[in-house]
């Protein structure tokens, strides 16, 4: 008897790189990838909040992804992109950009690829990532891109008092 081999399902990812980390989206939450454009500032916002942009007549919020994990402030250089997404928030789609340092590649990957978020060693809060996707002998840190999105988050964030220096 001829048995059916399980269908697996490959996902595909978006590689970009913030600093010297290696990140991924889904494929489907892209809507583009843009390069950077002018950002104008919005007063008031929080610092992860680069400000917004005009998409084709459309406003768009742009996330510094790097701000976001506590790095400063990236310079604009020529390989910067806006990675713009489409993500579900309190059940109504949202278009941001995430200011990236330079786009890598798509990558395919099998739940068998996908590990568990360690509790260590990331340079970002665990709570914005889904998993780690094993790709040959490297990893890929995949987004949790409605946390790391997350608008209460953003502004919580920005309502904190600085830390003083011990």
């Amino acid at each position: 008897m001829n048995e059916t081999p399980p269908i697996v399902t490959v996902t595909q990812h978006l590689t970009f790189f913030v600093g010297d980390e290696e990140y991924a989206v889904p494929v489907l939450a892209v809507r583009e990838v843009a390069p950077a454009m002018p950002i104008t500032r919005v007063p008031k916002m929080p610092p992860a909040v680069r400000g917004v942009m005009n998409l084709r007549g459309n406003v768009v919020p742009v996330i510094d992804l790097g701000v976001r994990f506590g790095l400063t402030e990236r310079p604009i250089t020529k390989w910067t992109c806006i990675v713009v997404v489409v993500v579900d928030m309190e059940d109504e789609a949202s278009v941001m950009g995430l200011l990236v340092d330079a786009v890598h590649q798509v990558i395919d990957l099998e739940p068998s690829a996908i590990e568990p978020v360690p509790h260590f060693g990331a340079h970002v809060p665990a709570e914005f990532l889904k998993g780690i996707g094993v790709v040959g002998a490297k990893f890929v840190l995949l987004l949790d891109e409605r946390c790391v999105l997350s608008v209460p988050d953003l502004l919580a964030a920005s309502a904190l008092p600085e830390l003083a220096p011990s």
